[in-house]
């Protein structure tokens, strides 16, 4: 079943999921579960929402596009080339390694840190293990294989990017630092209570260790965890920033006119690199709110001023209409259109291995 009519149809299942601690959260804030504070520009006092964008499309709207028609089949398995990575505990220096999990799970190691963004290791994105989009190809890293690991950047709320499950086993074995916008921190702390958590709004900034911060950026997309949470929590892009260059990632975001990406550009001068996602988008009618397309990818690798992006959010699990590999025959068009060397643009596998050059060899 698809993630966004499964998320509609079992919220409830999927609240239930997250233990007594988050209906005491509840209790406590009547009108957000998650977060209470002030209005702000990207909050009304109960929901976060997207300033001069979109709001996500309503439960009319997923049932026509869900009875509508139009998936492309994906095989039941899918494969990656490369081999589980193992990965060596550091890279130090000037060095910035890559290597992708799968979906939107890539470890990062750079200035003597490993980062993980969006952790999932589990079978399935859902409220629930046994229903829900599974996972198509084994993960790049086994979960074993890990090396320390001192951050985690959780970018939002849907299930295929916060995966508590994870989370929890990432803290009883590594206890790292985890970043998250707001609302976020009181779903994950609910299950995982020892959890070290930072979180912010856009604009705010996270320190890692003494030279390594952690932006918190806007990203065009939306959050629930079931269907009475729409927009409770907020959804983030993130600036890395470290003596090895600064890393743009972003989890889920529509192109809203490339206006984020000029923004992130404008505020911080470029990147070594961005994780831009390339998947999950069609039909656009449907999507283009939430997820850009592969055109839209290309085009704010350029916006951004990225040196190199690696793309990603797609051939792992099945969220949406596409075929498995459309998003890597789209995004080898775009590239040309746009004039970028795909050697500088890689849609990673689970198990490939980056070692990303200088921003100036670009």
């Amino acid at each position: 079943m698809n993630r966004r009519l499964f998320l509609s149809l079992a919220g409830l299942g999927g609240l239930v999921a997250l233990g007594g601690g988050l209906f005491a959260a509840r209790r406590a804030r009547a009108g957000n579960p998650y977060y209470s504070g002030p209005p702000a520009d990207n909050f009304d006092g109960t929901q976060f929402f997207n300033p001069g964008g979109a709001e996500p499309r309503g439960f009319a709207d997923l049932l026509r596009w869900q009875l509508g028609g139009g998936r492309e089949p994906w095989p039941d398995s899918y494969p990656s080339p490369f081999p589980p990575a193992q990965p060596d505990e550091r890279v130090t220096g000037a060095g910035l390694r890559v290597t992708m999990v799968g979906h939107a799970t890539m470890l990062l190691q750079m200035a003597g840190l490993n980062v993980l963004t969006d952790p999932v290791w589990s079978e399935r994105v859902s409220p629930v293990s046994f229903a829900g989009p599974r996972r198509r190809n084994v993960p790049g890293i086994a979960f074993e294989d890990l090396p320390p690991i001192d951050a985690v950047l959780v970018s939002h709320n849907h299930y295929d990017h916060l995966d508590v499950e994870t989370l929890a086993r990432l803290v009883e074995t590594h206890d790292p630092h985890i970043v998250t916008p707001l609302g976020n921190d009181t779903i994950i702390g609910a299950v995982v209570p020892a959890a070290r958590i930072s979180t912010g709004n856009w604009g705010d900034v996270v320190r890692l260790d003494g030279e390594t911060r952690v932006h918190i950026e806007p990203a065009h997309h939306w959050s629930a965890r079931g269907s009475g949470d729409r927009r409770m929590a907020l959804w983030s892009a993130f600036v890395i920033e470290t003596a090895a260059g600064k890393v743009y990632v972003v989890g889920d975001t529509g192109f809203h006119e490339g206006r984020n990406y000029r923004a992130a550009a404008d505020k911080h001068g470029g990147f070594r690199l961005a994780l831009l996602p390339i998947g999950a988008y069609e039909p656009r009618w449907f999507m283009a709110g939430q997820h850009q397309n592969p055109s839209e990818a290309a085009q704010g690798m350029a916006l951004c001023r990225a040196a190199h992006a690696v793309g990603h959010h797609w051939g792992t699990f099945r969220l949406t209409n596409e075929a498995v590999e459309a998003p890597l025959q789209a995004l080898e068009v775009a590239l040309q259109d746009v004039g970028v060397p795909p050697d500088r643009f890689q849609p990673m596998r689970p198990g490939q291995v980056w070692d990303v050059p200088s921003r100036s060899g670009a």
